[in-house]
């Protein structure tokens, strides 16, 4: 293993199985495939299960899989790990020997790590098993935030009881995991605001009921549900990303369309930012003698990990990593996890894995120079497999 990690790891990777490892994560970063057309990683995916001698390995949800690994006993409910699969439509400039070679698209979010790192935590519960089976999830369509409904609707994991994952983050270093209880992820709402008045002549806008002027109220207005009607001490955002209005400069439209996304990190925060938008929206349009209608269209759901699954990873963490590997999450991410789904069919814990090489930049994902370190690759295998292991061990 060529790749800096700490020595309890670095022996857990022995006699090749790094170098497999490795391979693999480079063959997926290469040949990246877009949300539910990730056919060719599906096949290398169940090769690589396979090749671990892993007999139950099971396509679910178009283009993902689950592979069941024994238990030492195989009695009680199944533990879940789940590793996602797709890539973005990006043209790759990260410089890499391994880089994309599929034009305009990219894995720069580091799924091609994350199902590296699931077969890898396979691989360690084949050679170390569970008290109870392991179902190992290979989930395509992360980036959509449609690829775990589609699982869990496949049935293939009515039998688990508890469920971790995980994601590589470069604002941490190789050896740096997030594992804590509380809010992690935010919801990913989304919404239409239609604005209707009446039309005429640009210059005689009192014959009109203009819904540009209504529909620019309403952008500040919104602005004012976040800073007014959400507790200050929780994170939440609203954002007009379009506005559509109008055909010429000197006409006055009938409607005005506005579309966002509204982000929230528990259940509670994301109900009253939905109440209070369509609240706002009709209030305004009333003001300006318009109507308005309000589309909410329901995305992610935030992630919050519950304390008894996080003090499980926690306690995974501290056997693989030692103590000083935990660290805090610095500020609340407010981006969206699909990994969300799951959680509310069971409970769960989603962690943060440092990606960087000490020393080095934290380059944002999704973006084309974006790439995990390869050590991330062994920590998050070793970690997600121990939280197996300590899962199967405790009633929750």
């Amino acid at each position: 293993m060529t790749v800096d990690v700490p020595e309890s790891v670095r022996q857990l990777f022995g006699g090749g199985v790094a170098e497999t490892l490795v391979n693999l994560r480079r063959d997926l970063h290469r040949h990246p495939e877009l949300s539910w057309q990730e056919e060719a990683t599906a096949l290398r995916l169940m090769r690589a299960l396979q090749e671990l001698g892993i007999t139950e390995v099971t396509r679910v949800a178009r283009t993902g899989l689950v592979a069941r690994v024994p238990g030492r006993t195989r009695s009680g409910p199944a533990i879940a790990l789940r590793g996602d699969i797709d890539a973005l439509p990006i043209t790759e400039a990260t410089g890499l020997d391994f880089a994309s070679e599929t034009p305009g698209v990219m894995h720069a979010c580091g799924h091609d790590v994350h199902a590296s790192w699931a077969v890898g935590a396979a691989r360690l519960l084949v050679a170390n098993p569970a008290e109870r089976d392991v179902l190992v999830i290979l989930q395509p369509a992360e980036e959509l935030g449609e690829g775990a409904a589609a699982v869990l609707e496949s049935g293939a994991l009515d039998d688990a009881q508890m469920i971790f994952g995980g994601h590589v983050d470069r604002r941490f270093d190789v050896g740096q995991v997030v594992a804590q209880a509380g809010p992690l992820a935010a919801s990913t709402d989304s919404f239409t605001i239609i604005v209707t008045g009446a039309g005429a002549h640009g210059a005689r806008p009192h014959e009109s009921h203009d819904p540009i002027v209504g529909a620019a109220a309403l952008v500040g207005a919104l602005q004012t549900i976040v800073s007014r009607r959400l507790d200050p001490a929780e994170p939440g955002v609203v954002t007009v990303g379009t506005i559509v209005a109008g055909s010429a400069s000197n006409v006055i439209p009938d409607r005005a369309e506005l579309t966002g996304t509204i982000r929230a990190t528990t259940p509670a925060a994301r109900t009253l930012l939905g109440t209070e938008l369509r609240r706002m929206a009709e209030a305004m349009a009333a003001a300006y003698d318009l109507t308005a209608s309000v589309q909410l269209s329901a995305g992610t759901p935030p992630i919050v990990n519950p304390p008894q699954i996080a003090a499980a990873a926690r306690e995974a963490v501290t056997n693989v990593l030692g103590l000083d590997a935990l660290v805090a999450l610095p500020n609340m991410n407010m981006g969206g996890e699909d990994f969300a789904m799951y959680m509310e069919r069971m409970p769960g814990c989603f962690m943060r894995v440092g990606a960087r090489e000490p020393g080095t930049r934290a380059i944002p994902a999704h973006s084309p120079a974006f790439y995990a370190a390869e050590g991330a690759l062994f920590i998050g295998a070793a970690v997600l497999a121990e939280c197996a292991r300590v899962g199967a061990r405790h009633p929750y």
